[in-house]
Order: structure tokens, then C-alpha cells, then sequence
């Protein structure tokens, strides 16, 4: 499973929601033009009564083949007939049919019992949608990630950081490493997290996204039965690639520590990607979640070591910045 319940149930009421409204745009089509077109509707209603006339055709006995063939041209004359009505009215040859989203599939979503482009481009879009609700940033991309804000010393570091990045969004499979992003507060490491997500998600993989203590919070609900409508244990265990934010930040109690472990360890074991970031050490790590937990991203995870200053606290001094006043006798 590549994507929640929830994201799949989203999708597929779009997509009939497409289809109920193609079919019912038809529907007015129709009626507007057999109410001004009455001999339309006759044809429309002869074109009905051919499969009925086929089958008694067929059950009738007699030359069959000659029976169906005089249907068949009686058929495709009524048909040039309704198309020659269509152009003397000045509207396109389709104009009676159903005008799918998608007419591979019809807005269903399947062709030939495979998932159809369209799906796959709604349950992208619907991740997305829900990525962005679940972080208060806008969401982030590669393009927006500006190394200016890093002193030249780090510069570096943090460019080579971006491009690994970049380069592991553009190349994820599902054998791709696990990353650790570290470092203190501000450093992007979830613009990083992010920008990787939107990029793994356009390219039609499942991503869920979260801070570790709003997932763990959702874990605790569903465990001990006050949301009985989620499924996030196993979005959390088979989703394509799983991100866990501000690693640390959470309530730690036994319940979080143990489903932190259970999640990076199942996770390592059925080798499903993982991104975590932190603004703990790795010794700080090891103190909050054990040495088992330590020992497995050690083993497990590239390290990613976010430097430089707060960022975040850059943007709003320039912001407040550009908002003040000139001072008076300066040019403005």
C-alpha cells in the first residue's frame, strides 16, 4: 500500500464525482438538443430497439447473417443521419456523447483492471493536499531553498547537502538509503524533507509525512481505540517512504519511545525507506531511545549534519526589516 485509506477514499470520490458530472453534463446536452431536434430523439430511440431487433433476429432463425447485416446498415444510416443533424445545428460530432475527464477509463479510475494514470495523478495530488495540511510551512521545493542564508564557511557543506538531496528524490526507489537529517534549529532540514516529499510524490511513489509527535499522538488514539476511522499504523508501515520530523520534540513516555523503535526497526527490516530529522546529537538520541535505537540508525541511516545559523530567525529580521519605516531626512 503506497498510500492511506483515507488519501485512496479521497481520490475515488473525486474521480466519481468527475464521472457523475460528465454524465449528467451529457444528460442536458441531450435533452436541449432532442427538445429542439425531435427527429433526433427518434433516431436516438430506433438506434435503442437495434439490440433488441438483433437478438429476435438471431432467435428467429431463418438467414441470420443477412438479418444482422440489413440491422447493421439500417444502424450506421441512422447514425449518418443523427451526425447530419449534429452539423446542421453547428455542434461537434460528440456532442451527445459523454465527455469523460479521462475517456481511457471513463472516470473510473481502472483500465483492464489496473490502475489508470488518472488515479495515480489524483492519489498524488491528494498526498500533496495533505502533506500541506500536515506542516504549517508552505510547502517547500528544491527551487526555494536558498543557501544564501548559510555563512560561507558552511556554504559547502550544506550546497553538497542540497544535491544529495535532490539527487536522492530524483533516484528514490524502494532501495533507496535511509537519511538522518541533524542539527539545530532553523537549518532546513524540514524544508529539505519537504522538498524531497513533493518530489517523491510527483514521481508516483506513496510518501507520509509527519512531526513524530503529531504521528505518535495519532498512534496513541488509534491504539487505545478514540479514532476508530484511522488506519495509521499501517500508512506509517508500508507507505513508500516515511518521514518523521522533529525527532525529539515529542512527550517522550514509554508508549512514544517504543513505537519510535518499532517503527524504524520494522521499517529496516522489511527495507522501506525512511527520512528522520533531529535536532538531538546522536548521544542525546541514545539517551532518549536506547542503544538498540542508536545502533540501528548508526548501522542503517546516511547522516546528513545540518551547520550554519537559524535561519528562520534571519527571515524574520529581514522581514521586520523591510517593513520599517525610513528614517527621516533618507531617501526612501
Amino acid at each position: 500500500m503506497g498510500y492511506s485509506k483515507e488519501v485512496y477514499r479521497t481520490a475515488a470520490e473525486l474521480l466519481a464525482q468527475r464521472r457523475a458530472r460528465a454524465e449528467r453534463e451529457a444528460e442536458e446536452r441531450r435533452s436541449a438538443f432532442f427538445a429542439a431536434c425531435p427527429r433526433a430523439l427518434e433516431i436516438e430511440r430506433q438506434l435503442a430497439r437495434t439490440g433488441v431487433a438483433a437478438a429476435r433476429a438471431v432467435l428467429a432463425g431463418g438467414n441470420v447473417r443477412e438479418n444482422l447485416t440489413r440491422l447493421k446498415e439500417s444502424n450506421q444510416a441512422l447514425q449518418r443521419e443523427q451526425q447530419d443533424l449534429l452539423q446542421q445545428a453547428q455542434l461537434p460530432p460528440d456532442y451527445l456523447s459523454v465527455r469523460y475527464t479521462c475517456p481511457k477509463c471513463g472516470d473510473t479510475g481502472y483500465v483492464d483492471g489496473r490502475q489508470c494514470a488518472c488515479l495515480r495523478q489524483a492519489l498524488r495530488d491528494e498526498a500533496c493536499r495533505e502533506l500541506n495540511a500536515l506542516t504549517p510551512l508552505t510547502l517547500s521545493t528544491f527551487e526555494s531553498f536558498s543557501l544564501s542564508y548559510y555563512p560561507e564557511q558552511t556554504r559547502h557543506a550544506m550546497e553538497k547537502i542540497l544535491f544529495n538531496c535532490m539527487d536522492y528524490a530524483k533516484n528514490f526507489s524502494f532501495s533507496s538509503p535511509n537519511i538522518i537529517m541533524m542539527g539545530s534549529t532553523g537549518l532546513g532540514k524540514t524544508h529539505l524533507s519537504l522538498a524531497i516529499a513533493r518530489a517523491v510524490i510527483d514521481r508516483g511513489f506513496g510518501v507520509v509525512y509527519g512531526s513524530v509527535n503529531n504521528l505518535i499522538d495519532k498512534l496513541e488514539r488509534e491504539h487505545f481505540g478514540r479514532d476508530e476511522e484511522t488506519s495509521i499504523r499501517q500508512s506509517l508501515m508500508e507507505c513508500d517512504l516515511l518521514i518523521l520530523d522533529d525527532l525529539g520534540t515529542e512527550f517522550r513516555t514509554a508508549f512514544s519511545v517504543a513505537e519510535v523503535y518499532n517503527l524504524v526497526n520494522t521499517r529496516q527490516m522489511t527495507r522501506r525507506p525512511t527520512i528522520i530529522s533531529t535536532n538531538l546529537t546522536m548521544k542525546e538520541l541514545e539517551a532518549a531511545y536506547t542503544n538498540r535505537f542508536t545502533s540501528r540508525i548508526i548501522a542503517d541511516y546516511v547522516r546528513c549534519l545540518f551547520q550554519g545559523e537559524d535561519i528562520r530567525q534571519k527571515k524574520r529580521m529581514q522581514s521586520a526589516q523591510s517593513r520599517r519605516p525610513p528614517e527621516p531626512g533618507r531617501d526612501s
